[in-house]
This record gives structure tokens, C-alpha cells and sequence, in this order.
């Protein structure tokens, strides 16, 4: 990761915000009202571990966070690719991501997925054969990626976008990205995230569906925000390229400074979303309306972070330090501390809050001691 010496502070604490937001979006996942277990391969579940209790209100932070964390999430990846890439070339720059990316993907990754998943093969086949989860693991599961799918997806968007790299001239990448000045007005950027948005969401998921996935192996991801999430990385990419303390995000820009109306309509936008939601499906304006609120909720989170926050906290600090690997390794704590409370009879937001709190700090206190050694600490 970059140093936080040399990047926007509000960068890091968002980055690390949306990390937080994920762990709660998979500790609610066992208790929401829609959620099933598949035993014959839990790999079409919901989710890891499901329940037998839930609780529909968790049902709206899943959603809350399934309309823009991710397409944020992209757009944040994106945000350093020009200043990288400027300064170490195309070669060396994807060297470096091999490493920061690709290989804790397939290592890593792997490795924590074998651990998350041995409570779902345990809760299907009622077995703690390790042999036979492995062979399971890889043939019938289909060596499930979990939460690490965005490395590798993040992985082929920087060398895509280098190799384009390749092909033009930096001075044309800085006229796309002077589109993204710091003079530039709110309407204006709204309807061309907008824009793009509906262009690379709508084709996509109405051909496939809206929560469509496919893959090979560990390589999966979102079929129908594919190109969204390409979108919003290339997004992230060109504002990126100017100065950001003076870019259409600097504290002091047009749009930063009326955080409070992003915020009220990206309210309102999602409380829209659930109050009409049969009259938005019945007339086949969901995938627009997700899209509404998705580039809502992205400039509420942008403007806000970078308006509100501009001196060192020193427990985020260390949030923000440690981001990567909790992103990594939350999600074994999260199935097993579900797993662990299945028999337990609590209110389903006690569970969750355990849940959450605890996998939180658990994978914080893990990301702290691996950081100690000199190899972990210089690519995570």
C-alpha cells in the first residue's frame, strides 16, 4: 500500500471506512430475510453461514452497501494508477501489483478461504473430514474467492488501463482527466457518472441480470457491474491524474463544499428505493434507480470525507494501515464466530453486533502482528 505520508489523508480514512462497511455487510448477511443455505454446494448460498434467525432490517444495510461499496471501492483503486505509472513505468508498474495484488490473491487468499469455509462444509455434510473438504473445496465448491475476488478483478483493470497506457500519449490522459478540474460544477459531474453508469450498468444487467456472477475457478466476479466497476476505476484514474488538493474533489471545490445536499439526496434516493421498489421493478426502472443511488452514495461519501476530514486521528491511522489485510482476512472470523453462534439463542442483534465487533477487532489485532514481519508490511 502507499505510504499515508504521501496521499490525501480522506483517501485513507474512506478506504478504510468502506473496509469497515464490508466486515458489517458480511457479519449481517447470516440474519438478513433473504438468506439460504444450499447444502448440496454451499457455494450457491447466500452467504457462508445462514442463521435459522433474522432480522429484516438487516436486509437494508445489505442493500444500503450493495447499491455504491464496491463501484467506490473501484473508484478509490483507480485513484493512484496515473502518479504510479508516471513515475515507474508500465513494466514496473505491474510487477508491483503482481505483488501487491495478484500473488496475495491466489496465495493468500486461497489459504484464508480454506480456513473460512470449513464451518460451511461442516454445516452441509455434517463431516470434519479435512481431506474430504479440500477435494470438496476444489471440485464441488469451485474454489470459492470470497471478499478477495476484488484483488484480482483490481489486478486486471491496472494492467488493462496500462496497456492502454501504452497506447496514448500522457498528455492525452491529461486532457480527459482536466474534465475533472476542481471548477468543475455539481450538476455537471452527476450527469456524467450518471451517464456512465446507466451506459455500462444497463446493457449488462438486463442482458444477464442484475446479480448475475460467473468465473473459472477462483477467478469470479459480477458479470452485470463488470464494466461498471471498470467505469468507475477509470473514473478514479483520470481524477487521479490531476493534483487531488486541487481536483473536483479538493476541500475547497464546487461539489465538496455542498456535502450536505450530496448526502440528503443520497438519502432520499435509497429511501425512495425501498418504499417504491415494486413499482420501481414492475415498471423496469430498478437497474436505473440502482444506479441513481449508487452514484448518489459515491458523491456523498467522497464530498463528505473530503470536506469533514483533514487532520490525523490517530486511531484511524491505524484503521487505515492496517485496511488491506483486515479486507483480507475478516472474512474467516466472520463465518466462524457465525458458525460458533448458530446454537446460541440471542437476539439476532446481539449475534450480529458479536459478529461484527469482534471479527472488526479480531483481523485488526492479526493485520497489526503480520504487519511485523518485513515482507507482509512492505506489499500490505
Amino acid at each position: 500500500m502507499v505510504n499515508q505520508s504521501s496521499r490525501n489523508l480522506w483517501i485513507d480514512y474512506l478506504r478504510s471506512a468502506i473496509t469497515v462497511l464490508v466486515v458489517a455487510h458480511h457479519a449481517a448477511l447470516a440474519y438478513t430475510s433473504f438468506s439460504v443455505f444450499n447444502k448440496d454446494a454451499y457455494i450457491l448460498s447466500t452467504h457462508a453461514i445462514v442463521d435459522d434467525k433474522r432480522w429484516a432490517l438487516l436486509d437494508y444495510l445489505v442493500g444500503f452497501n450493495d447499491t455504491f461499496f464496491m463501484s467506490l471501492m473501484f473508484l478509490i483503486g483507480g485513484l493512484f494508477f496515473f502518479p504510479a505509472i508516471d513515475k515507474k513505468g508500465a513494466g514496473l508498474f505491474i510487477k508491483d501489483k503482481i505483488f501487491r495484488l495478484l500473488i496475495p490473491f491466489l496465495l493468500l487468499g486461497t489459504l484464508l478461504m480454506l480456513l473460512a469455509y470449513f464451518p460451511s462444509f461442516y454445516v452441509a455434510k455434517s463431516s470434519s473430514d479435512l481431506a474430504a473438504y479440500i477435494k470438496d473445496f476444489f471440485t464441488t465448491e469451485a474454489w470459492p474467492v470470497g471478499p478477495p475476488w476484488f484483488l484480482w478483478l483490481l489486478f486486471v483493470f491496472n494492467v488493462v488501463a496500462a496497456l492502454i497506457y501504452r497506447l496514448f500519449s500522457s498528455r492525452y490522459g491529461l486532457s480527459l482527466s482536466e474534465i475533472f478540474n476542481g471548477k468543475m460544477n455539481g450538476f455537471k459531474l452527476f450527469l456524467i457518472l450518471f451517464l456512465i453508469g446507466l451506459l455500462a450498468y444497463l446493457p449488462m444487467a438486463g442482458y444477464f441480470g442484475p446479480y448475475s456472477w460467473t468465473g473459472f475457478y477462483p477467478f469470479d466476479f459480477q458479470l452485470s457491474r463488470v464494466l461498471l466497476y471498470f467505469a468507475y476505476f477509470g473514473i478514479g484514474a483520470y481524477v487521479g491524474k490531476l493534483n487531488l488538493s486541487e481536483g473536483v474533489f479538493a476541500k475547497n471545490s464546487p461539489i465538496v463544499k455542498h456535502y450536505r445536499l450530496w448526502c440528503l439526496l443520497a438519502i432520499v434516493a435509497f429511501i425512495g428505493m425501498i418504499f417504491f421498489n415494486g413499482d420501481i421493478a414492475k415498471w423496469q426502472l430498478g437497474n436505473t434507480f440502482f444506479i441513481l443511488c449508487c452514484t448518489l452514495m459515491c458523491l456523498a461519501f467522497i464530498s463528505a470525507f473530503s470536506r469533514l476530514l483533514a487532520k490525523n486521528i490517530f486511531w484511524w491511522d491505524s484503521l487505515s494501515k492496517h485496511a488491506y489485510l483486515i479486507y483480507l482476512l475478516h472474512f474467516v472470523f466472520v463465518t466462524w464466530i457465525q458458525f460458533g453462534l448458530l446454537k446460541i439463542n440471542l437476539p439476532v442483534p446481539v449475534k450480529f453486533l458479536a459478529v461484527f465487533l469482534l471479527s472488526l477487532a479480531l483481523s485488526w489485532i492479526t493485520a497489526y502482528l503480520l504487519r511485523k514481519i518485513v515482507v507482509v508490511k512492505k506489499y500490505l
